[in-house]
């Protein structure tokens, strides 16, 4: 097995948005995926992306994806990298892309100066949880996630 981690190309949205859709099928959520190809390059490769990826290759054929940004700690003083997918097709879970994908990310972080990597793990995925604390990831019981979105925005954002 041949395992190679690089940066996403414009020729792979259509393979990043197949990703993310598995994704949120398997979170139980694909009917909340909106985004289309259209959309993912302008984030991915706009003059100022909003998001980068990596694509896991087994052999040469696409086996998983790590698409993430960066955000900021005001308590550090310096950005963060921010992991919003993690995904690793069936056939290729427990082959190291995974790992591979995480390391990558790791040290992506560390050569871009960030001092911290982050990410969110929904509460009963247990096989991903065991994944990221066999990893060293620290899980963060105390924070939540807040969101506004929808109407619920349109709203805010007229609030007096």
């Amino acid at each position: 097995m041949t395992l190679m981690i690089r940066a996403a190309e414009p020729r792979d949205v259509p393979t990043v948005l197949h990703f993310v859709r598995e994704l949120a099928e398997f979170e139980r959520a694909l009917e909340k995926v909106v985004a289309t190809e259209e959309l993912l390059h302008a984030a991915m490769f706009a003059r100022a992306p909003a998001a980068e990826a990596l694509i896991a290759e087994v052999d040469g054929t696409a086996a998983g994806l790590a698409l993430f940004f960066h955000n900021f700690s005001t308590w550090t003083g310096w950005r963060g990298l921010y992991l919003e997918d993690l995904y690793v097709t069936p056939a290729a879970r427990g082959s190291g892309v995974g790992k591979a994908l995480l390391k990558r990310l790791a040290a992506i972080a560390v050569e871009r100066g960030c001092t911290r990597f982050e990410w969110q793990v929904l509460t009963w995925n247990t096989p991903a949880i065991d994944f990221y604390r066999a990893m060293g990831a620290e899980m963060m019981e105390e924070w939540r996630t807040c969101r506004v979105s929808g109407d619920a925005l349109i709203t805010l954002a007229a609030k007096d």
